[in-house]
């Protein structure tokens, strides 16, 4: 069954840290599995619970908790992807507790979430949490950090049926809390391995304050049309470079936690289809985002710490694929964790070429998961009723109440206009450019 799931994945085999994980899971004991960010930690918890999964169990038999939303959604993308018939559901601040009492109703095999809204559904008794035999970790270096340890206590605590623990961190821990309940656990440390370690190269550009901005310009057109982002070191920074790119209409995004929810889902959606290449964000998106092939990585500011930046350079350089980072500084700052000579990057002043709009552009379709929609019905409707060919169809993503699907952007226009008055099992619904 392990090769059908990697099947689906389109993995032809798993990497060092991936087997060692799972070897060591199947021996039984607690696993603490270390790696960094980008390495497929993912899987390497995944595979394991899902071979301790009874199909002739019903309720919950594994929890996974996150420290943010956007992971607990990207650990359900990566399980339902795996194709392993077993029900997955995700919990989390920001998401429609109607919605998921209803989904815990018919109870998930497995089941995501951030510690406060899992806390909330064990306090309301709307899972039994009887049937849970194992439980993930996930970042919880990062789940400690966001200050989840009341959460994180309650809720092992009231795990009375727990086999197997597996806790997952970027970075080493000096010392795991007395609440996690780990003991004797195997270590699977992959942070300074070879085997895993990304083909990542670090250069500088040189700029005074005064000049940061137009320089962070110049490096956009330098590196073109190519997926990257820029971290900054606070909101304001990010809002700042928005109104600069919009000035110089330059297609973008923003990502902070200064956004509702739905706005952040809409921004990341829109850079995993292609349709926007520019992602501007603080470290919110440092760790556990679904970014697949992330090819440069900008620091208009260098974060305060080494473990910061260790984890925005692990948005790029990922799984044996080969990244850049860029590193935007004025002559007087230094900065203790860049040690070594790194090569300085000269840009020019004179004909610089913003890089165009992607050839992708989303649509945004006010249906979903809850009006039965799913993606051959929009697959269906595009090519039938919308005139587009397979090829002019992207990446479609179906939500609770919503659907997003990339189509070629010189095709948008004649798509809305073909489907104005179309309907989606038989209901007429909204079909709009996602903005």
């Amino acid at each position: 069954m392990v090769e059908k799931v990697l099947e689906n994945l389109n993995i032809t085999a798993l990497n060092q840290m991936q087997v060692a994980a799972t070897a060591a899971a199947a021996k039984g004991k607690d696993i603490i599995l270390l790696a960094p960010t980008g390495s497929g930690k993912t899987l390497g918890f995944l595979l394991p619970v899902f071979q301790l999964l009874n199909p002739e169990v019903k309720g919950v038999q594994a929890l996974i908790l996150v420290p943010s939303r956007e992971l607990a959604l990207q650990i359900e993308q990566v399980f339902k992807a795996m194709g392993t018939g077993f029900k997955v559901n995700c919990c989390y601040g920001g998401h429609a507790v109607k919605i998921e009492r209803n989904n815990l109703a018919q109870a998930p095999a497995v089941l995501i979430g951030t510690p406060g809204r899992i806390a909330y559904h064990l306090k309301h008794e709307n899972f039994d949490e009887s049937t849970i035999t194992a439980l993930v970790l996930d970042e919880f270096d990062k789940a400690l950090e966001f200050g989840f340890q009341d959460d994180m206590s309650y809720i092992i605590g009231q795990l009375r049926s727990l086999k197997q623990r597996f806790l997952t961190s970027a970075t080493k821990m000096d010392v795991i809390p007395d609440f996690a309940g780990v003991r004797n656990a195997a270590e699977i440390d992959f942070l300074n391995s070879a085997a895993v370690t990304p083909d990542l190269k670090l250069k500088k550009v040189m700029t005074t304050a005064e000049e940061k901005l137009n320089t962070l310009f110049k490096l956009i057109c330098r590196i073109g049309d190519e997926r990257t982002l820029i971290f900054c070191n606070h909101r304001e920074t990010v809002d700042r470079i928005s109104d600069l790119l919009i000035d110089k209409d330059l297609a973008h995004d923003i990502f902070h936690g200064g956004m509702e929810q739905d706005e952040r889902e809409r921004a990341l959606l829109k850079f995993r289809n292609g349709s926007i290449k520019l992602l501007i964000t603080t470290d919110l998106a440092s760790r556990g985002l679904d970014i697949p092939e992330v090819q440069y990585i900008v620091h208009y500011q260098l974060p305060y710490t080494e473990d910061a930046f260790l984890h925005r350079n692990g948005r790029t350089a990922r799984m044996n694929a080969k990244g850049t980072a860029y590193l935007i500084m004025a002559d007087d700052e230094k900065y203790p964790f860049l040690s070594g000579d790194i090569e300085t990057e000269v840009l020019k002043d004179k004909g610089l070429k913003p890089p165009k709009d992607s050839e992708w552009q989303t649509l945004y379709i006010a249906a979903g998961k809850k009006d039965k929609v799913n993606k051959i019905d929009i697959v269906g409707l595009l090519l039938k009723k919308g005139g587009l060919q397979k090829e002019d169809v992207g990446l479609i993503e179906v939500k609770d109440q919503s659907s997003y699907v990339a189509v070629k952007r010189k095709m948008s226009h004649k798509v809305l206009a073909a489907l104005s008055n179309e309907r989606i099992k038989n209901k007429k619904v909204k079909i709009e450019i996602a903005m």
